[in-house]
Order: structure tokens, then sequence, then C-alpha cells
């Protein structure tokens, strides 16, 4: 059993940038579901899909690579709320990953989304990760 579904995924994604990997298949909930369409909408992966065959399903994921040097369009991607010790942010206190230039994807009352997006809606939330 995994203690930490979230960290899971991220860490599956981290791996197989490092390997070079094109597809990475990690198992489905509705929480990763959402946090793979903010990817995909902010360009970080090339494209998803979701396969229900199994009784859990299964989420396949074809990551973005730069053509000329192959390097990811993830740099990086590190979770911050843990089961343990739970980070909450509000608009006045939303964090800013580099500067702006990378993502920070939080759960809120209306649905998983960025930082920006949050802040544009006034609302606050969980923050889950930050991506750049």
């Amino acid at each position: 059993m995994i203690t930490d579904p979230i960290a899971d995924y991220l860490t599956r994604v981290r791996n197989a940038i490092k390997a070079n990997h094109r597809v990475v298949e990690i198992p489905a909930s509705n929480l990763k579901k959402e946090i793979t369409k903010v990817l995909f909408d902010k360009g970080y992966i090339a494209n998803y899909k979701f396969d229900d065959t199994s009784v859990q399903g299964t989420i396949k994921i074809a990551l973005k690579y730069n053509p000329i040097n192959k390097v990811s369009a993830i740099r990086s991607i590190t979770r911050v709320s843990k089961p343990g010790l739970r980070k909450y942010a509000g608009v006045d206190t939303m964090p800013r990953v580099l500067n702006g230039l990378g993502v920070a994807i939080l759960s809120t009352s209306k649905g998983v989304m960025t930082d920006k997006e949050a802040k544009a809606m006034n609302i606050g939330g969980e923050v889950l990760c930050f991506v750049s």
C-alpha cells in the first residue's frame, strides 16, 4: 500500500524523465487525473490518456522533450504538502515558483488548479507540488 500516492506519481514522472522515457504509466485516481490535466494545459507534458480497462485504471503520460537538445520540459517537480505535514496557502501567501516562471499546483474548493488561477479566483488551498 502506498501512503502518499501523489508523491508516488511525481516520483514516477521524475524517474521517467531521468531515464529519458517517452511514456510513463501511473495508477489512476481522480486527483492524479486532475494534476495530469493541469500539467498538459501548462505545456509540461506532450499528451495523456486515461485507460479505464482495469479496476483502478491507469494514466499514460507522454513526456515532452526539446527536439534539439533532448531536455525535458519539466526541469524539477517536487512535493510540497505531505500527509504528515499539510501546507495550505491563502491568496495573500500564495507561493511563487522561480519568480513566476514555474507553477504551484493547488487543490482548492473549486478543484485542482495553478497558483495564478487560484489568485485570479481569489481562493486559497493546499499546495500539492511545484513544477518548473
